[in-house]
């Protein structure tokens, strides 16, 4: 295992005043063990900085370094890494065991060896009844974890997934969430997870890179990014609805943003009046979507209160300690 330093990191395509700068000095250390997540919106720059870690794309300034060594001149299989894609990558023609011992029978591992790192990574994966079976022989959430497989028997000191999940129906997706959980609490190893989904980001982080326009625009734990958000994009990428963000509400400040979550909005007698403009029912909960003057609102109510209708007043009144305030020209907050 080991750790990984990204230095004033920068990705340029092309050269001169019409270089295309994709990623802007980023600087990050992940902890040796740690299981980071980069995650932003398409085009970010997420799966570049990915590929940048693996050796799969050129670093065009700054230095990365696994562990002690700086590895910008090494190959990718020089850097001791190993790589999980969306697409799986499995050979049709081989079996599961196979898929998962290519690695090694190229690398001239013995055969007593090869077949102990396959059967316990297929003991961690709950594959062993499959590993005679071809990749047609299975459903998506296995080839994943084949895919999973073929990188722990690799033994590497950093694992790099690159959104893994990503052709997953949602259900498999939870549950191959909880495996991979699972198997970083059981290996441990240092591993980069790039994903699109906040979700994701959130429930399976230790810490989390944001990503914006090819920017880190934070570094913390989810609950540090989530609770407490160094930029309008952040407060608005992170959390499902988003949070508000006003310009005119009541008590909001000249040249500055308020942010409220929808949950950190209280209804009953008191605070701000809102119209509602619809409501949706989420099992265990509901979202009013509402009008403050001229500005959207989200409230997000249990499921136990009466719903109110479209063309209601209500008044909802912000919890003072919960509040945000941004740059409104920055966007950073203050």
């Amino acid at each position: 295992m080991a750790s990984i330093s990204l230095r004033k990191l920068v990705k340029r395509y092309g050269h001169g005043p019409k270089a295309n700068q994709v990623i802007h000095g980023v600087n990050a250390e992940v902890q040796d063990g740690e299981f980071i997540v980069i995650v932003g919106p398409s085009g970010c720059g997420k799966s570049t900085l990915l590929r940048m870690v693996a050796g799969l794309e050129e670093i065009s300034d700054g230095e990365i370094a696994i562990g002690s060594r700086v590895v910008n001149q090494l190959e990718p299989a020089e850097r001791d890494i190993a790589m999980v894609f969306q697409n799986y990558a499995l050979y049709p023609h081989m079996s599961v065991f196979d898929n998962m011992a290519y690695g090694l029978k190229i690398a001239k591992v013995p055969k007593d060896e090869i077949k102990a790192r396959v059967d316990k990574a297929a003991k961690i994966l709950e594959l062993g009844h499959l590993l005679e079976r071809k990749p047609r022989e299975l459903s998506g959430g296995q080839r994943q974890r084949v895919a999973m497989g073929r990188a722990i028997v690799r033994q590497p000191q950093v694992f790099l997934f690159d959104e893994p999940l990503s052709n997953l129906d949602a259900k498999l997706r939870a549950q191959t969430r909880l495996e991979i959980q699972k198997l970083h609490r059981e290996l441990g190893i240092t591993s980069l997870f790039v994903t699109h989904d906040q979700v994701e980001a959130m429930t399976l982080a230790q810490r989390m890179i944001v990503m914006n326009g090819g920017h880190m625009e934070q570094f913390g734990t989810p609950e540090e990014v989530y609770h407490q958000p160094a930029s309008t994009f952040v407060a608005s990428f992170i959390g499902s609805p988003p949070m508000n963000l006003l310009q005119h509400a009541p008590g909001a400040r000249p040249g500055t943003l308020l942010g409220i979550r929808p949950e950190h909005l209280d209804v009953g007698n008191d605070g701000w009046e809102v119209v509602v403009d619809t409501v949706e029912l989420l099992g265990a909960e509901r979202l009013i979507y509402a009008r403050l003057g001229g500005e959207a609102l989200i409230v997000r109510v249990e499921e136990g209160r009466p719903a109110p209708q479209p063309g209601d007043t209500l008044r909802v009144a912000p919890r003072e300690d919960r509040l945000h305030w941004f740059d409104a020209a920055s966007g950073q907050r203050l």
